[in-house]
């Protein structure tokens, strides 16, 4: 108040209540009815003032990216966030990146939800800046000091009847009560602080948005790992070392909806599916459940690769033929199959590469090589997929091989398969050569690191440096644990395979 203006006589002179003070007194209700702000020594903000503390934060230059997806929202509305704090997550076809605030203070709005696109300069949130929080009854004292001694003892004030509200004050109005009354002992400590759980609110992990992609390629909840960086920042080994953890059991995991570790998944929905139609219920058979959720932790927790090749079998088959019309004259009563010769074939693959012929440890660290070589092929049943195991592969013979097989296939299509005939497999192979297909994605058969898939062969044209001859094409689909091997190593194994299986004599040498 300007010295003398709207005094009469050293008193405050009477004026009707305008609309600008029953806005103040809604922002400060500890006010006495009747009285005015300066009444008690608290200066009211002034009402242009308060529209300015909103601020707009929008998205910077983002590399020259437009419509870029919202893929993680990392606030909500009444969050305090720091200059600088991720406000949402954009994930483009090459990058992930967070938009940070332009300031620190409030979130009052967000103007973006979950799948929006976002380009440089688009508004993001309403952030009540942090400057008009920290307004503080010290910042007022020589606002309310500048006002002139009355010429005149001054009556005594009126008693001051607080107005009756639904809560308690709030602080700024408590610290300035309490000032005013003589209660602060000292300095009056400002009513906001910000503390490390309201710049980094505990509901959002802090981590880059790399950490966070890498923690969604593996699966990791990262609201359960905890950060070894300053401010509890979570870093990539400290994800790992989370994973390694849930792996070996070390860790619990939370209990997720889809009940898997650490994923978190959606539940799964339910579906009254008689609503639409006529339908039957099949419970599945016991086999179908057991390789059902073991499939499932592979897929899940194992990150897998697949490396597709073909192989030139033309002479192969042509072998193959032979040998089987020898058999059918002697009535030896064995009948060879390409999968015979790909067992044996990669048996010898695995002795030249022993990275696919090991197991990796529970915790992830150890890599167990192993010596011997015994190899399982995928045999379908009526109660479903079994995978037998061949043992000694690299001392026996493919017609011994194909004894051996046709006498297990024959033990799980009877269901008469024991356990230890299903154990202690080096490395898998699932054959659908004999239904069709050109290639699909075989899911590694864990604590194996490797799985061949074989599909079926065709004729096609090759290029012999002369001409294009007609030659019989397998094609071949490896997949592999990418923690154990690495894609040049999965390449160079196929790329041999190949040639084994192009000129079976190799496998002599």
């Amino acid at each position: 108040m300007r010295p003398g203006a709207g005094r009469i006589g050293g008193k405050p002179a009477p004026r009707p209540p305008s609309h600008g003070d029953r806005a103040h007194r809604r922002r400060a209700p500890w006010l006495a009815r009747g009285g005015h702000a300066d009444t008690i020594g608290i200066p009211l903000p002034p009402r242009e003032g308060r529209m300015a503390d909103l601020k707009e934060s929008r998205v910077p230059d983002i590399g020259g990216y437009d419509d870029v997806p919202v893929i993680e929202v990392l606030v909500a509305v009444g969050d305090t966030v720091a200059k600088d704090q991720g406000l949402v997550t954009l994930e483009s076809d090459k990058a992930t990146m967070e938009v940070p605030a332009e300031f620190a203070g409030v979130v009052r709005e967000l103007k973006v939800k979950l799948g929006d696109t976002l380009s440089e300069g688009a508004v993001v949130a309403v952030i009540e800046a942090a400057a008009a929080a920290g307004d503080t009854p010290e910042a007022a004292a020589p606002a309310a000091a500048a006002a002139p001694a009355p010429t005149k003892p001054k009556e005594p004030d009126p008693v001051v009847e607080p107005v009756a509200v639904g809560g308690k004050p709030d602080n700024i109005a408590q610290a300035s009560i309490d000032a005013q009354a003589g209660k602060a002992a000292g300095p009056v400590e400002p009513p906001v602080r910000f503390e490390a759980e309201a710049l980094i609110p505990g509901k959002v992990p802090y981590a880059s948005p790399a950490v966070r992609l890498f923690a969604r390629e593996l699966g990791a909840d990262l609201s359960q790992v905890t950060g070894t960086e300053k401010g509890g920042r979570i870093t990539k080994e400290d994800v790992q070392k989370y994973v390694k953890g849930v792996l070996s059991g070390a860790t619990t995991a939370p209990a997720g909806a889809g009940g898997g570790n650490g994923l978190n998944l959606l539940p799964w929905p339910k579906v009254d599916f008689s609503k639409f139609g006529e339908v039957e219920e099949k419970p599945l058979s016991r086999i179908k459940k057991i390789s059902g959720a073991n499939l499932a932790r592979n897929w899940a927790m194992i990150p897998h690769v697949t490396q597709f090749d073909d192989a030139d079998i033309t002479d192969l088959e042509a072998l193959r033929v032979q040998l089987n019309q020898e058999a059918e004259k002697s009535k030896s009563g064995i009948k060879l199959t390409m999968l015979a010769f790909l067992i044996k074939a990669s048996a010898n693959a695995l002795a030249k590469y022993p990275d696919f012929n090991a197991s990796l440890d529970a915790a992830g660290e150890t890599l167990t090589l192993k010596k011997y070589f015994h190899i399982g092929f995928a045999a379908d049943t009526p109660n479903g997929l079994v995978v037998p195991v061949v043992r000694d592969v690299d001392r026996k013979g493919v017609l011994q091989i194909s004894q051996e097989m046709g006498e297990l296939a024959k033990k799980a299509r009877d269901g008469k398969l024991g356990p230890a005939e299903m154990s202690g497999g080096c490395f898998s192979i699932s054959s659908l050569g004999g239904i069709g297909g050109t290639a699909f994605t075989p899911i590694v058969n864990a604590p194996e690191v490797a799985i061949l898939g074989v599909s079926k062969s065709s004729m096609k044209p090759v290029w012999d440096g002369k001409q294009f001859v007609p030659r019989l094409v397998l094609p071949l689909s490896l997949s592999y644990d990418h923690r154990v091997i690495d894609g040049a190593a999965a390449a160079r194994f196929t790329a041999y395979l190949a040639q084994l299986l192009a000129d079976m004599r190799r496998v002599l040498l």
